[in-house]
């Protein structure tokens, strides 16, 4: 059968995905897009970024609340649009905000032929996201994944080490089982404390040729 044929005895039995920046096209790419479409500063934006994202962040900025479900999509777009500025010096429309920044992030076809193929292959495919509100495909997640789970439903995010036990209960693997992937370091070595095989995602051919590492030839 080729490429497609899984070895005897894969070192796996679950592939968990993160979703924006894996199974999309790159953060960069998208939100690229959205900033030079409505002309928003991306130094101010990256400032924004870094204070509500990075490992330094404090623990209740808005992202963290966006993603655990404690602040509504309205209540984020506000507080995001009041710290952006344009260079044109227009106003930015704060209703609607998530949608406008997330339309670009289209999924990628390479992946989602690649997590088509791991399902076919009797592999555990499963979600594991941090939710910037619910605009997910419903028909292809439905297609895609056995198990999905999404931090603002679960009231937990990435990195912290509870959300990925979580997912892990749910797909009913052990950790060592398991491979995750992910677009961001810091999520990539939290799941890896967890005792899950675990890589940064960077394209579909290497995340292929990491599977392939454990036994998985997709």
């Amino acid at each position: 059968m080729g490429d497609t044929t899984l070895p005897p005895q894969p070192l796996v039995d679950a592939l968990i995905f993160d979703w924006g920046g894996v199974l999309t096209v790159s953060v960069p790419e998208f939100v690229g897009a959205w900033l030079h479409a409505e002309a928003i500063d991306r130094d101010v934006y990256g400032r924004i970024m870094r204070e509500w994202l990075s490992r330094e962040a404090l623990p209740d900025n808005p992202v963290f609340r966006l993603e655990t479900g404690e602040l509504t999509v309205p209540e984020f777009e506000r507080l995001l649009a009041a710290e952006l500025i344009t260079t044109t010096g227009s106003r930015i429309d704060e209703n609607g905000l998530l949608k406008r920044m997330f339309g670009g992030a289209t999924p990628d076809p390479a992946m989602v032929e690649l997590v088509r193929k791991a399902r076919a292959a009797g592999l555990h495919t499963a979600l594991l996201s941090n939710s910037w509100g619910e605009g997910y495909p419903k028909d292809l997640l439905l297609e895609l994944f056995d198990t999905v789970v999404i931090s603002g439903r679960v009231g937990l995010r990435k990195p912290d080490e509870r959300i990925y036990r979580h997912t892990l209960e749910q797909v009913g693997v052990p950790a060592g089982r398991s491979v995750f992937f992910d677009d961001a370091p810091i999520n990539v070595e939290a799941a890896q404390a967890t005792g899950m095989h675990a890589f940064r995602h960077t394209s579909a051919e290497s995340t292929r040729a990491h599977l392939a590492t454990l036994g998985v030839n997709l």
